[in-house]
């Protein structure tokens, strides 16, 4: 089985991931550390906007599935089920589904969201309420294929959860979604 997670900033996709990982046996496969990679090769800073100009690069030159047709490669390679994390743009959460995958949307309201980015501690994360949102934002371009559009992706997924609860909550929607595949 593949599985594509796809959600906006702080939804808890990697929750999601952890619990299919610790829980269900899957394999991890990272769209944001396959751009981290990228990043560090350019030698560019390590931030949320490195990531973005950095995946729209690689969407643009190489196409707009090329982060997630990578990805599907290694899964295949290593066998079992997968899990692909972060997809960002529409035309990957599409790739994912032509590929037999099953995606699914991760949100959350927009202040809790931040309340968990900014509790990770992450280096991209240590914004000011304001530039999140910002910065979400600019992840939204409904008209080009090529770049991020995180709510876009998450209208094309198979399912959204929303993820306003406890961890108890959001492992019995996952297990509910599962079990109905």
């Amino acid at each position: 089985m593949i599985l594509g997670i796809t959600g906006s900033f702080g939804a808890g996709k990697g929750a999601v991931v952890e619990y299919l990982v610790a829980e269900r046996g899957f394999r991890h496969y990272s769209a944001s550390g396959f751009i981290t990679e990228e990043i560090k090769l350019r030698e560019l800073p390590l931030n949320r906007d490195s990531m973005t100009i950095v995946a729209n690069d690689l969407r643009k030159d190489r196409g707009p599935s090329y982060v997630i047709d990578s990805l599907y490669t290694r899964a295949k390679v290593n066998g079992g089920n997968a899990v692909i994390e972060s997809l960002r743009a529409v035309a990957e959460v599409r790739r994912i589904k032509e590929l037999g995958g099953f995606v699914l949307g991760i949100n959350a309201t927009p202040e809790l969201r931040y309340e968990r980015a900014f509790a990770r501690g992450s280096e991209k994360d240590h914004v000011t309420f304001e530039k999140w949102q910002e910065q979400e934002q600019a992840e939204s371009n409904p008209d080009d294929p090529t770049k991020q559009d995180i709510f876009g992706a998450l209208r094309e997924s198979n399912i959204v959860i929303d993820n306003n609860g406890s961890l108890e909550e959001l492992r019995a929607k996952i297990d509910y979604v599962l079990s109905h595949m």
